[in-house]
C-alpha cells in the first residue's frame, strides 16, 4: 500500500510522485483594475499541470498548460476582446506555459517558486507564492494535496499592451494583473 503523506519540518507533505491538477477542483484565475476603480475576475477554464514531488520536497517542479481561448471573465464581448490580436491573440497563440525553474525559499505551509511564463512566445520569469493547503486520501483512494498560489504581473512585459488613456487620468485597464490558483492534485504515479 502507498503512503499518501510523510513528515517534513512539521508538515504533512504529500508523498513524492507524478500528480496531475484535477481539472473538476482547480481554478486558474486573474483579477485587473478596471477604470482605476472596480475589480474585473476571469478566469481560464482548460488548464492541465504536472506537478513531481520530489523526495526532498524542495526538488519538486511543476509545469502548467493553459489554452487562452479558454478565458472567461462573466461578459461575452469582453471575453471575445481578450481572444483578440489586442490581447492573447488564440489563433496564433493557443496556450500560454508555466515551468518551473526551482523552489526558492520556504516558511512553514508557504513556498516561493520560481519559474518560467510564456505568453505569445515570450518567456519572462515570475515568481509564485506558493501555499500547501494539505494531503489526504479521497474517499475513492486517491492521493491527492491542496495548494494555491498567487503573484503579480505587468502585462505589458508579454505584450498585452492594449489600453485606453482615461480623461481623468490613468487607463481604462490596469497594467498589473494579480494572478490566483487553487486546485487539487492526485498521484498518478508513486516515485520509484
Amino acid at each position: 500500500m502507498t503512503v499518501s503523506t510523510r513528515e517534513f519540518e512539521g508538515l504533512q507533505i504529500p508523498a513524492a510522485g507524478t500528480y496531475e491538477l484535477d481539472a473538476a477542483h482547480k481554478r486558474v484565475g486573474f483579477v485587473v483594475k478596471h477604470l482605476m476603480v472596480s475589480k474585473v475576475r476571469g478566469q481560464f477554464a482548460e488548464a492541465t499541470a504536472t506537478i513531481v514531488v520530489g523526495e526532498n520536497p524542495l526538488d519538486s517542479s511543476v509545469s502548467a498548460t493553459i489554452k487562452t481561448g479558454s478565458v472567461e471573465t462573466g461578459q461575452v464581448d469582453r471575453d471575445n476582446h481578450l481572444r483578440t490580436g489586442d490581447f492573447f491573440e488564440v489563433e496564433k497563440y493557443p496556450t500560454m506555459e508555466f515551468r518551473s525553474t526551482g523552489v526558492k525559499s520556504h516558511a512553514g505551509a508557504e513556498f516561493v517558486l520560481d519559474g518560467e511564463l510564456t505568453i505569445k512566445d515570450v518567456t519572462r520569469p515570475v515568481e509564485l507564492i506558493v501555499e500547501f493547503e494539505g494531503a489526504t486520501t479521497s474517499p475513492y483512494g486517491q492521493h491527492v494535496f491542496g495548494f494555491s498560489a498567487h503573484t503579480e504581473i505587468d502585462r505589458d512585459d508579454w505584450g498585452l499592451s492594449w489600453n485606453v488613456a482615461l480623461e481623468s487620468g490613468g487607463f481604462m485597464v490596469s497594467k498589473k494583473v494579480k494572478i490566483e490558483i487553487e486546485g487539487e492534485a492526485v498521484l498518478q504515479q508513486p516515485a520509484a
